[in-house]
Order: structure tokens, then sequence, then C-alpha cells
């Protein structure tokens, strides 16, 4: 099952920054939180999709959530910033490109995150109901 937050629902990406950022194309979380099955030591996991470079930096995530970063990592076109908050949550930021989301076809990657459970927070031009759509009918 995937969820998918509508218009009227705009001001969750409003809160995480975006809507201040006309160069994210999109906010999704991932993981235990999109499935419904997060305990209270569960990491929050949200992709950014965006081609702007700058949002792969470090200081881009501390700035925003407070806390540490944790661990940086590339896999493959996503760029890992895990930050610790001081509460101890633990947010893994996934940058990636907006080809991330390209639906003709879609990254074998791309489709096993999308298909294990998603909720799009911020899709002002649909790129993520598109690929949701596409992950579907796979």
């Amino acid at each position: 099952m995937i969820d998918v937050v509508g218009p009227h629902d705009q001001d969750h990406g409003r809160a995480a920054g975006c809507g201040l950022n006309p160069d994210v194309r999109g906010v999704v979380i991932v993981g235990s939180w999109a499935r419904g099955a997060a305990q209270m030591d569960s990491d929050v996991d949200i992709v950014v999709l965006t081609d702007n470079p700058r949002h792969a930096e470090a200081g881009v995530w501390t700035g925003l959530l407070g806390g540490e970063v944790v661990r940086l990592a590339d896999w493959g076109p996503l760029r890992e910033v895990r930050v610790r908050r001081p509460s101890g949550l633990e947010v893994e930021m996934g940058v990636v490109p907006v080809s991330w989301a390209d639906t003709d076809p879609v990254d074998s990657g791309t489709s096993r995150v999308i298909s294990d459970r998603h909720r799009a927070v911020h899709d002002p031009a649909g790129v993520l109901a598109r690929l949701s759509a596409a992950c579907e009918h796979q």
C-alpha cells in the first residue's frame, strides 16, 4: 500500500524546508516509518529529489535538523547524510538527482525503495506520483 499526501498537505513539505526551495522536486519518507513499523529506536529515512548538489552537503541538514553527522556515504546516485539529533533520533537524508525517479524504465534500486512502502510529503509536479504508479505496475 502506498500513501501519497495530497496538495492540501503541502505544509508537511514546508515543515521540512522544501516549500522554500523550489529546486527540491520531491520529498518522500521510506523505510519503517512509511511502513508503519517504526519502533522507538527507529531512524527516519527521507529521500530528497533535487539536481542542486548543495542539498547533498552535510551542513544543510545539520543546520536544518540540529545535531551531528554520524555518517556520510554514497550509494549509487544517492548521497546519504545521517544526522543524530540531540534527542538521539537519527534522520537519514538520502539526496538523489531527479532522474532517480525516472519511470522509463524505473531503476531496480529505486523500485525496491518505493515498492517497500513510501509516503510522499512534497510532490509539487507529480514526479513521485508517477514513480509510485510505475512501481505498482511492475
